[in-house]
């Protein structure tokens, strides 16, 4: 029963900014969790009324003569608020993982924002020889993926999703087969972006049904798994070079300028401790490695 001393406008309008609270929750959390777990508004919005609930029933229970209005009682709903956001994202991020799309699909969905095609990694065609060029646009292509949302290199096919498989990197190999070749690709990317950039991006191989399909049924591609980096990530083409920012801008990658750079590091990675939290949750939470 709702005290004399009480307004019954007060309790409409705690009502309405309850649920206003609850739906900022709501949104806050869906931003968090975009692909990586589904969050429907109206579930986002019951969950946060619930910790809303709990934190009164909660600051009722340890002080009684507390209002409804002190800053202990708003901190206690808040967090419990919070709180039950978190456990479901927690628990949905585990249970609601998004299937991974096969080589197959990808290739014939095509190029993207996401997805890039490179008929090889070492060997220029048009030579016929191991190319220092070739090897850089790999670097290049997985640091714009890095400092973006994402995305997928696939090594093997070319612009017209043909696939060509990777005798000719092999060949250039003392051991031509897929582990000395992702051997080589974590050391080059090692080198190029440096280890906690190599580390977030997986490698793993499979075959494709080519024109002319190889003794084992089909044609041995690899590809490369990257999530978003919560810090940026820089290139370094040559030892003496000076670092470059790469980003993925729709289907192309492309360096930005200095002043460029700078301006973009500073919008998607912020210096302040609230900002830098949120860009490793959302760097977490969107595309963590699907295993």
């Amino acid at each position: 029963m709702v005290p004399e001393s009480v307004p019954v406008w007060a309790v409409g309008l705690s009502v309405v900014l309850t649920v206003l609270a609850a739906w900022l929750f709501s949104e806050l959390a869906r931003w968090l969790l975009r692909d990586r777990a589904r969050l429907s508004r109206s579930a986002g919005i019951v969950i946060s009324m619930l910790g809303t609930a709990a934190g009164l029933l909660l600051t009722g229970s340890l002080w009684p003569e507390l209002p409804l209005w002190h800053l202990l009682t708003i901190a206690i709903v808040l967090g419990l608020s919070v709180a039950g956001i978190a456990g479901y994202a927690a628990i949905a991020a585990h249970f609601q993982r998004p299937q991974r799309a096969t080589l197959a699909e990808l290739v014939v969905a095509g190029e993207s924002a996401l997805v890039e095609f490179k008929s090889t990694a070492r060997v220029n065609l048009h030579t016929g020889k191991r190319d220092d060029r070739m090897e850089l646009v790999v670097a290049k292509t997985i640091c714009a993926f890095l400092n973006a949302d994402g995305g997928s290199l696939v090594i093997g096919v070319d612009d017209f999703g043909r696939p060509l498989g990777l005798a000719a990197d092999f060949a250039t190999l003392k051991a031509p087969d897929a582990d000395r070749f992702e051997l080589w690709l974590r050391d080059h990317l090692t080198t190029s972006l440096g280890q906690n950039a190599a580390a977030m991006v997986e490698v793993d191989f499979g075959t494709l049904l080519g024109a002319e399909p190889e003794a084992d049924g089909g044609v041995l591609v690899c590809r490369l798994s990257c999530r978003p980096s919560p810090r940026a990530v820089y290139l370094r083409p040559g030892r003496n070079a000076a670092p470059e920012l790469w980003v993925r801008t729709g289907n192309s990658t492309r360096q930005l300028g200095v002043d460029e750079a700078t301006e973009y590091a500073m919008h998607r990675w912020p210096l302040n401790i609230g900002s830098t939290i949120a860009a490793q949750l959302r760097a977490a939470v969107r595309f963590s490695e699907d295993r």
